[in-house]
């Protein structure tokens, strides 16, 4: 399964449980999340990765960043994951 699988997966999975998905584009900033999934409720930053591919050292940097302002990150690299994802907070 490639990356692109596992994303697009997350967008329908998203869709289909009420919710809205932003791919994200950052302008001078490294290693950031590649979509915004707004569920009813609570919205989570999310960093799609291959199966078994590890963060670089400059995403892993850039999520810790971002968690401490209070930002949840959740990375993602299968469809169990993403069911996970949707799975909790909708429930």
């Amino acid at each position: 399964m490639r990356e692109r699988d596992v994303e697009r997966y997350l967008v329908r999975q998203v869709k289909t449980a009420g919710g809205e998905v932003r791919k994200v584009k950052w302008l001078g900033r490294r290693g950031a999340p590649d979509r915004l999934a707004m569920l009813p409720g609570f919205s989570v930053w999310v960093e799609v990765k291959a199966p078994g591919v590890p963060l670089k050292k400059h995403q892993q940097r850039e999520h810790e960043r971002m968690r401490r302002m209070g930002q949840t990150v959740a990375v993602i690299d299968s469809v169990a994951g993403v069911d996970q994802l949707i799975h909790c907070k909708t429930s």
